[in-house]
């Protein structure tokens, strides 16, 4: 267990621990869903599966298929973990690791999508894509499992988020409800945006297209972008257009929205 890993997975623990304690109407709740597991990834497949299952996709089933993929590929673990410490240290309103882990919709449609990303590259695209219909029925956020998405990935209240199946989002990105990465319309093939680290995408933001948004470049709420936006520049508006430079390298571990108009 890596040092990280195993400093979330005991804090996350204790705080579960102090709440059941405080709350002893969600003690079942909080056994069930961590108190019970041993590991990080027996909680997060429990979690995943309980919420995912469904008449026809049984909760036990999906649960086994979660945790051999976090077996298979650990690097699914990983960036677990360190999407769970990207929402706690960017969120003002997260007060602990069990708050996402627990609750945040935002928090487990990211997670369910890198079983379904696992999935699809290992051939079992009926699954994923069965996968992907109830993360978005569920959470209301569409992934497809072809995109590809790094680590330390905030999705903040997430409702309503769709990054489409040739999207790229790379590491430390962060990015509000609403955020469509879509096509242009009927175009086939690499057709979506590459979204470089460090980007910050505001609530309702549309980005069309296969272009790539700079390294730490901000996009301001319910701006369209329809052009390459260049790395460390703020752009805004409908269409959206360059109003200045980021005053900071990563504005998405920054998360200050307010747009810099300037230089």
């Amino acid at each position: 267990m890596s040092e990280l890993k195993k400093r979330i997975w005991t804090a996350l623990r204790k705080e579960v621990e102090e709440d059941a304690e405080r709350e002893p109407i969600l003690a079942s709740f909080l056994h069930a869903v961590v108190l019970n597991h041993k590991t990080f990834e027996e909680a997060l497949s429990f979690h995943l599966a309980s919420k995912l299952a469904s008449p026809t996709l049984h909760a036990i089933a999906l649960r086994d298929v979660i945790y051999e993929a976090h077996r298979e590929d650990p690097e699914i673990v990983h960036a677990g973990i360190v999407d769970l410490k990207a929402v706690k240290d960017r969120d003002p309103a997260c007060r602990g690791y069990s708050t996402p882990f627990l609750y945040f919709k935002g928090y487990h449609a990211l997670q369910s999508y890198r079983i379904a990303h696992h999935l699809w590259n290992c051939g079992r695209t009926a699954l994923a894509l069965q996968l992907q219909s109830r993360i978005s029925e569920v959470f209301g956020v569409d992934i497809h499992p072809a995109a590809r998405i790094g680590k330390g990935i905030l999705m903040d209240h997430a409702t309503g988020i769709v990054i489409g199946e040739t999207a790229v989002v790379e590491d430390d990105v962060s990015m509000l409800h609403g955020v469509t990465l879509g096509g242009t319309g009927k175009q086939t093939g690499d057709r979506h945006p590459k979204v470089r680290r460090g980007v910050l995408i505001g609530v309702g933001a549309i980005i069309l297209g296969n272009i790539e948004i700079g390294e730490g470049a901000k996009i301001g709420g319910g701006s369209v972008v329809l052009h390459p936006v260049p790395p460390h520049t703020t752009v805004v508006g409908v269409p959206a257009r360059v109003v200045g430079k980021t005053s900071v390298p990563a504005p998405a571990k920054v998360m200050d929205h307010r747009i810099e108009e300037n230089q």
